[in-house]
């Protein structure tokens, strides 16, 4: 995974609550086995029409968030079924950062292990996000080391984030990295209970 420290990029604003992962990734482009490719499916239901064309209303296909890295949405984020295919849809698609009020807790694990920083802000700072965005082409940088998020328009809050999470993200570590940090003495266990 790509290590996480600093980021700073284009705010996509979808101004939605309980958006599922049936939603984020619709069950039928799971047939992959593999991480990548996921992304031209992001959404899919909501950004095209049956046959495939894009939907002029939904704002995603609009080219003012053509390039954007943060998304910024409403309560409940990632509900519904555990699947994994949703963090990999937004990963793939381009999302480094989801700004929400809450999440569903596998979507927000999933998230972690798949290199994307999940942040909680209280929904008052949310939606103020969410309007600036809508407004106008609106940057906000994320300092995970620091656990800021600012804007250069006076905006500034802290976020928090499980240790362990941010120790993953900065390192750029899953779960098998996290494993390997101690090889040295799995090898050294497994010398002695041959």
């Amino acid at each position: 995974m790509e290590a996480f420290k600093k980021h700073s990029g284009l705010v996509y604003p979808l101004n939605r609550a309980n958006i599922d992962t049936d939603q984020i990734i619709p069950k039928q482009f799971l047939k992959r086995i593999e991480r990548q490719g996921f992304g031209q499916f992001l959404f899919y239901n909501w950004r095209f029409h049956d046959d495939g064309t894009p939907r002029e209303n939904f704002t995603l296909n609009d080219e003012k968030y053509d390039g954007a890295s943060i998304l910024i949405a409403g309560d409940n984020f990632g509900c519904g079924s555990s699947r994994e295919h949703a963090p990999w849809a937004l990963q793939d698609y381009g999302f480094k950062v989801i700004i929400a009020p809450s999440y569903a807790d596998i979507f927000y694990s999933n998230c972690v292990k798949n290199g994307i920083l999940a942040i909680k802000l209280p929904q008052e700072e949310t939606e103020a996000l969410i309007n600036n965005a809508e407004a106008n082409s609106y940057t906000l940088t994320i300092n995970l080391a620091d656990q800021e998020i600012y804007d250069d328009a006076g905006f500034k809050s802290t976020f928090e984030v499980p240790p362990y999470h941010k120790e993953m993200l900065i390192n750029g570590w899953d779960e098998i990295s996290v494993t390997l940090t101690h090889e040295d003495k799995i090898s050294q266990y497994e010398l002695v209970h041959d």
